[in-house]
């Protein structure tokens, strides 16, 4: 009788069903703009001086600052419980 081959020899069944390949999207599709990789790397690689978080200017200010007032907020914030939590309870 021999040795019976263990793992199956048959392809397996499609997962997910169906697959879409790229000649049967629409040519509308969103994901098929204009590549925008050139561009960013255009500003990032700018030598301005700016650190790298910073260079697409307000909105990146704005989200920096934000992020800093929160974490310096939370961490004083944080000190205050600290504080409070080990003084001794008046009665």
């Amino acid at each position: 009788q021999g040795l019976k081959p263990i793992v199956s020899t048959e392809s397996p069944s499609s997962i997910f069903g169906t697959t879409k390949l790229a000649s049967d999207l629409p040519a509308t599709d969103p994901f098929l703009s204009k590549n925008k990789v050139p561009d960013l790397q255009k500003i990032f690689q700018k030598a301005d001086g700016l650190p790298v978080h910073l260079k697409r200017g307000v909105p990146d200010r704005l989200l920096y600052r934000t992020t800093m007032a929160l974490t310096i907020g939370g961490t004083i914030y944080c000190l205050v419980a600290l504080y409070m939590a080990s003084q001794p309870r008046s009665q």
